[in-house]
């Protein structure tokens, strides 16, 4: 029990927290499996696990974000990360209401049934799975910026240089995927923290010192990218999935609502500061990823551009070890190795194709954002809490404003969703 528990306390990464068969269970099975619910983590490690969990790769677009919309859209990074702090504090409240709840797709079972609960999976699966093909667009992106002019040829077969990197990345991760035992990997991809502040520290000393400059004044407000920004601010807030599982790793729950606050208030100063610095230096002209507008033949900027290629390569079998374990979990009856190895290898070619056949990180964290972070961070955390806690029966302030986050997730997945497939529609 006590080496169970040690493992949960440093589970720093989304993909190792459940699967898609966590839900499933009779409650019988229940009341004994989750007597002792709490675990060792102190206030600080939880603040770092969820740090790691909620910095990441989307810091990279919050500039591009803020270009979309302009200035005045950085009022809508505030908000969302608001409702996303609040819609976590109705995770913690799910979870105090109901202590059988272990997982995130527990909560959708709880309040839906055992069908909420699959559907929350699944929708959780495919955000994973359309972020580790991000992974693989920004390698492409990166890799092509560093090295301009570099083509590939295979058998005489000519290759272009992003296509190449895309699939020379790929080749490298694949062994990764192969690996059942990921902990190494876990340890690298939990540098989320210090990544962040890497980037954020190089592209101000690019800025600063590097003659790049904050010479650009930017728009006051874009109406036509608005729907863009707020897809891409959502695409940053969405580590609800992992918070079941840092509330349980917990020695003192009653402290996770400080934890949260934490977390919260961290990643939006890095986040706002990123975007800001990013829009003075380069306008409207900012990249989908800041690090493809940085001059690459500074230091600062190849520091940038080398921490933001090392932790997609770490954390991509990582995403999809949830996507996996519940595909295997339908193939049990055949040889487990082998059927293993075939879905591993079958699910990185099928993000290979995806990578190379809508290569626009932009639009695609965009749409990732709207229809996927949108629902996951902010509609089914706030749904769910209404059908667990009754407050839907009673007409009262605080449905109100659970009513109105929900109406407000709905709308960003919806006018973004559209948006965002126009924009890859138009760029196709």
């Amino acid at each position: 029990m006590k080496g169970g528990e040690k493992q949960e306390e440093y589970c720093v990464t989304i993909p190792l927290l459940f699967d898609g068969n966590d839900h499933v269970g009779t409650k019988a099975a229940e009341k004994v499996q989750y007597t002792n619910i709490s675990g060792n983590a102190s206030f600080i490690n939880t603040c770092f696990n969820g740090l790691n969990a909620l910095s990441g790769v989307g810091i990279l677009s919050t500039p591009y974000a803020l270009a979309s919309g302009g200035w005045l859209s950085i009022i809508l990074l505030f908000l969302i990360a608001s409702s996303t702090f609040y819609t976590g504090l109705l995770i913690k409240r799910c979870m105090d209401l109901d202590p059988t709840i272990r997982t995130y797709p527990d909560i959708g079972d709880r309040a839906f049934g055992k069908t909420g609960g699959t559907i929350v999976s699944i929708i959780v699966n495919i955000e994973l799975y359309m972020v580790a093909t991000g992974f693989l667009i920004l390698e492409g992106d990166n890799m092509s910026n560093l090295f301009p002019n570099m083509d590939f040829y295979i058998y005489g077969t000519h290759i272009a240089g992003k296509t190449g990197f895309v699939i020379l990345v790929a080749i490298v991760i694949l062994p990764t995927s192969w690996l059942n035992s990921l902990s190494i990997l876990s340890y690298i991809s939990a540098s989320g923290v210090l990544a962040t502040v890497i980037i954020l520290s190089s592209v101000f000393w690019a800025g600063a010192f590097d003659s790049v400059g904050f010479q650009e004044e930017g728009k006051f407000v874009n109406w036509n990218g608005i729907p863009a920004a707020i897809s891409l601010y959502a695409f940053c807030y969405c580590a609800h999935p992992v918070f079941p599982t840092l509330y349980t790793s917990m020695r003192n729950q009653h402290q996770f609502s400080k934890v949260l606050f934490v977390c919260f208030a961290f990643c939006t100063v890095t986040y706002s500061l990123m975007a800001i610095l990013g829009y003075l230096m380069f306008g409207s002209n900012a990249e989908s990823q800041i690090t493809l507008n940085l001059p690459t033949h500074h230091i600062s900027s190849r520091v940038a551009i080398c921490t933001t290629l090392v932790t997609p390569i770490a954390k991509y079998a990582l995403m999809l070890t949830p996507t996996v374990n519940a595909i295997e979990a339908r193939f049990q009856s055949y040889n487990k190795r082998k059927c293993s190895f075939l879905i591993r290898t079958i699910l990185m070619i099928s993000t290979v194709i995806v990578a190379l056949s809508l290569p626009f990180f932009g639009y695609l964290m965009s749409l990732v954002g709207a229809l996927l972070s949108a629902t996951t961070s902010i509609t089914i955390p706030s749904l769910c809490y209404l059908k667990i806690s009754g407050i839907y029966r009673r007409i009262g302030f605080e449905l109100v404003v659970v009513g109105f986050v929900v109406l407000s997730g709905l709308i960003v997945a919806v006018v973004g969703t559209y948006v965002s497939v126009i924009d890859i529609i138009n760029h196709l």
